[in-house]
């Protein structure tokens, strides 16, 4: 196993900088998930990290030692493609085999291992079969196994799980924390998609444009988004936004959206908005409650109405979509009722799960 150290870590192409002075510490077993959205650098990251491209400035240290001009096989590292790169020709035995013969290891060393990780994956059945013969799930094992036989005290993962359907990502994402929980390796992954960044990672890296965003524990960064890149891009259905001014309200400051709907800002907040301001507010989908008995108010929360436009049952919750402050909201309830499009139903915003932006800079307030 081994920690990793990026110290201002950049990536140049000529005149084109794509990573911009990158610094992340990855302890030693931590699994950490690289999100973000297609061309933001992640996975030119990781491939730094693996030797598969050169770094333009900065230090990379992995296990104390720098890295920048070892070779990939000084490394010590694994690496598993979203292409699973099997060799279609050899058999599931040969293709994990592939490493540890190029390296002449002496069969009765690596074959326990590939035995051993065989069995760790669901694989001994397969071990004769030949890559066409097997699902998209057991190729992405068989790449797994290979990287597992190879004993690294780094394994980096590239979107393994793309090229996957839905209900076998669910299944191999479980198995890969799985693997991790057993192995205990440091692990980067990179991924686009948020809902396996939040269910793998202990710690998530969000990126945006060759740059960090935040860095955090995953429900960290869902409940408490440093700005509204963040706020935006974890979540699904994502946090419901919209832009107002800061006015004298009847109770205090409030957030007055175009629409003339009024949010109070909570205390913290209302000391220093200064009249006049922009603001951003944000509410998770889930948090908005659906006040079906028309008590209105409660304590410092806001009440207002919303006409359905789009109805979109999904089994276990409702997502109900409509226009609040000029944006599409997003309001999402387990209840049964029979949501119409075109009914009006009266929304309450609670005060504690309330995110405010400043609206020019993005940055969280408060």
């Amino acid at each position: 196993m081994a920690a990793v150290q990026l110290s201002g870590i950049f990536k140049r192409y000529g005149d084109i900088q794509v990573v911009h002075g990158i610094d992340l510490d990855i302890d030693d077993g931590e699994f950490v998930v690289l999100v973000g959205p297609s061309g933001c650098g992640k996975s030119t990251l990781m491939r730094m990290v693996a030797g598969l491209e050169e770094i333009s400035g900065g230090d990379l240290m992995i296990g104390g030692t720098r890295a920048n001009g070892l070779a990939p096989q000084q490394r010590n590292i694994s690496m598993v493609f979203q292409s699973y790169a099997l060799y279609p020709h050899l058999s599931v035995y040969e293709n994990i085999a592939f490493g540890p013969r190029i390296r002449k290891e002496p069969v009765a060393n690596f074959k326990p291992r590939i035995e051993a990780a065989a069995k760790m994956l669901n694989l001994s059945g397969y071990l004769d079969r030949l890559p066409r013969a097997l699902s998209g799930g057991q190729r992405q094992r068989v790449a797994m196994g290979r990287a597992v036989v190879r004993e690294p005290s780094l394994f980096l993962f590239d979107e393994p799980l793309s090229n996957l359907d839905a209900k076998l990502r669910v299944q191999m994402r479980t198995e890969i924390k799985a693997l991790h929980q057993r192995l205990k390796n440091t692990v980067i992954y990179v991924t686009h998609d948020q809902i396996e960044a939040m269910t793998m990672a202990d710690r998530i890296v969000v990126m945006n444009a060759g740059r960090i965003e935040q860095i955090g524990r995953p429900l960290d960064l869902y409940d408490r988004p440093a700005n509204l890149f963040v706020a935006s891009f974890l979540g699904s259905p994502s946090m419901n936004f919209a832009e107002g001014i800061v006015t004298a309200g009847a109770q205090g400051p409030a957030l007055k959206f175009g629409d003339g709907v009024e949010v109070a800002l909570p205390g913290a907040v209302a000391a220093e908005a200064a009249p006049g301001a922009k603001l951003t507010l944000g509410v998770r989908p889930e948090h908005v409650e659906l006040d079906v008995a028309g008590s209105g108010n409660g304590g410092n929360d806001t009440a207002t109405a919303m006409d359905i436009e789009v109805v979109e049952p999904t089994g276990a919750e409702t997502h109900l979509y409509g226009k609040i402050g000029g944006s599409t909201w997003c309001v999402t309830t387990r209840r049964r009722a029979a949501f119409e499009p075109g009914q009006r139903v009266t929304l309450r915003l609670p005060a504690e799960h309330l995110h405010l932006f400043d609206t020019e800079s993005g940055q969280r307030i408060a």
